[in-house]
């Protein structure tokens, strides 16, 4: 079929439908003005045409690409901060206080050598002979590696009472004169109206439990009891007592410096005189309670020395 007549063509148009080939017509010419063909009228094919383009996947259009970030602008140059303190100051100072404080600096004036001279302990305050009792090597017994024991009591005492060697019962407890000899020590002061805490210091002239090989205790040797000697010598002074009780015949013969194997019977009985810093204290000598919870017949004697202490004191007040 060449082509459609003129009548199909309006009753196909009439019917909504066209052909599906036409013939085409001549090209034209250059010169020949092209007549613009009329506008059909919408085929109803078209809304199947539109459905099936809706099914199309859609491509979505592409982000606009943003533009270069301006360069920034070159930092202003610092200001001169006016004087006066920086508010970060009191976070520094509070860092700064949290900060471990080394123990040394700290006491520059007290820092001592281990093996201080008799003439240095003389010469120190409370602090500084706690401090050079802790860091002594002066005898054998602290080289051992024990710890030293510390005197307790009131630092401004009446009274000083001395034992001999720190035991193991005080270097557990960490006091010199614990259990019972310690409980029995508290009522004998007790029994002559005094105590410790009020006016009573206590302390052992050996800080260092003295040990023997396999760990267990022993008598201290002359060399200790000697290197022991200022540090008590010194806490006399410093207590401001007028009378020392020495407890056992360890402290009473290295205070009076009589030969430590000595027997107490002759130290006792009698009112001494001991040098401490200058200034003549009493020095009354008597059992030590661990003898006394063995032997509880010489308890009298031990009171006998309790009241020629008290007398001491009276008198020479």
């Amino acid at each position: 079929m060449n082509g459609v007549s003129e009548r199909d063509a309006i009753f196909l148009s009439e019917m909504g439908l066209a052909p599906l080939w036409q013939l085409r017509s001549a090209p034209a010419r250059a010169d020949v003005a092209v007549e613009e063909a009329p506008a059909r009228a919408p085929s109803p094919l078209q809304p199947v045409a539109q459905s099936a383009s809706a099914l199309a996947p859609v491509v979505p259009p592409p982000a606009p690409v943003a533009p270069p970030p301006a360069p920034r602008p070159a930092p202003a140059a610092p200001q001169p901060r006016p004087p006066g303190p920086s508010p970060l100051q009191p976070v520094a100072q509070s860092v700064s206080a949290l900060a471990p404080v080394d123990v040394d600096s700290a006491w520059d004036d007290a820092a001592l050598p281990s093996d201080a001279t008799p003439e240095e302990i003389a010469a120190m305050d409370w602090d500084q002979l706690t401090i050079a009792i802790a860091a002594c090597r002066r005898c054998s017994a602290c080289r051992e590696g024990r710890a030293p024991v510390p005197g307790t009591g009131a630092k401004r005492a009446r009274w000083v009472v001395a034992a001999g060697a720190t035991t193991a019962a005080d270097e557990k407890a960490r006091v010199p004169l614990a259990g019972d000899p310690g409980k029995l020590l508290d009522n004998m002061l007790a029994a002559v109206g005094m105590g410790r805490e009020r006016d009573v210091y206590v302390t052992n002239l050996i800080k260092c439990r003295p040990t023997t090989a396999s760990g267990g205790e022993r008598a201290p040797t002359p060399q200790e009891a000697a290197a022991c000697r200022p540090y008590l010598e010194r806490e006399v002074a410093l207590t401001g007592a007028d009378t020392v009780l020495t407890l056992g015949q360890i402290a009473a013969n290295t205070l009076l410096a009589r030969p430590l194997p000595e027997p107490l019977a002759g130290a006792r009985g009698d009112i001494h005189t001991l040098d401490a810093g200058g200034r003549a204290v009493h020095l009354v000598a008597t059992l030590h309670p661990g003898e006394l919870l063995r032997r509880g017949a010489d308890k009298a004697l031990a009171w006998a020395d309790l009241c020629r202490a008290r007398n001491a004191r009276a008198r020479s007040g």
